[in-house]
């Protein structure tokens, strides 16, 4: 049985036994499969709150909640570079990306707005204004897809120029939203609350290409 879809669906860690569970879903045309997987490394152990991470190459880039700072840690060592990028004008860090093309880290500012990040030379830039609260981000070589929490909405950016280029249309019963990945055949995957059979099911499904395309 092929599987063509996997979606990390949950993260539990503890540091008193040093394990790392990882919950996975397996999407297949007639059935699902759901798979746990542990480990048993840490990779550190910080003093604060981490809200997300993202790695490019052998460093990884750490966004800890309330705080405007990217930490940077060597994946090869396990050991902080102590090199910080602060980013002013952040207030409440959702969520970060790297793309691997242009080299830049995307930064999900909750408050309407989203940052360019170049892991190059750590200059920064607002790189655009939303018009929803940013809960998530994902990225492909050329789209970056924006999820707002509530109301429920998925937006599609080119990363070249910064065009909206469209917004994804959601089923009605999906009444909370907490992530989209785009496919490489075209799809959009989410993560969310709402099925027409029972709005509070929690579920993860596969859009086919409904969208709002923008005119011009």
């Amino acid at each position: 049985m092929r599987y063509n879809t996997a979606s990390c669906i949950s993260i539990q860690a503890s540091l008193k036994t040093n394990t790392v569970t990882f919950l996975f879903i397996c999407r297949h045309k007639y059935s699902s499969l759901v798979v746990s997987y542990s480990a048993v490394y840490v990779l550190c152990v910080v003093g604060r709150e981490v809200r997300v991470v993202t790695c490019l190459d052998n460093i990884m880039y750490v966004v800890y909640a309330k705080f405007c700072t990217i930490l940077l840690y060597n994946t090869d060592t396990l050991s902080p570079l102590h090199v910080v990028i602060n980013i002013k004008g952040i207030k409440e860090p959702r969520d970060i990306v790297v793309c691997r093309h242009d080299r830049q880290l995307y930064v999900a500012n909750f408050e309407y707005s989203i940052w360019r990040v170049s892991v190059d030379d750590r200059s920064y830039v607002k790189w655009l204004t939303t018009q929803v609260k940013v809960w998530t981000l994902s990225l492909t070589s050329q789209h970056l897809l924006v999820t707002s929490h509530r109301p429920p909405t998925v937006c599609q950016y080119s990363t070249t120029n910064k065009e909206l280029l469209c917004v994804v249309q959601l089923p009605q019963y999906v009444s909370r939203l907490y992530h989209a990945v785009e496919t490489t055949h075209g799809t959009f995957v989410i993560s969310h609350i709402g099925m027409s059979q029972d709005e509070r099911q929690f579920a993860v499904s596969e859009l086919f290409r409904f969208c709002h395309v923008l005119q011009h």
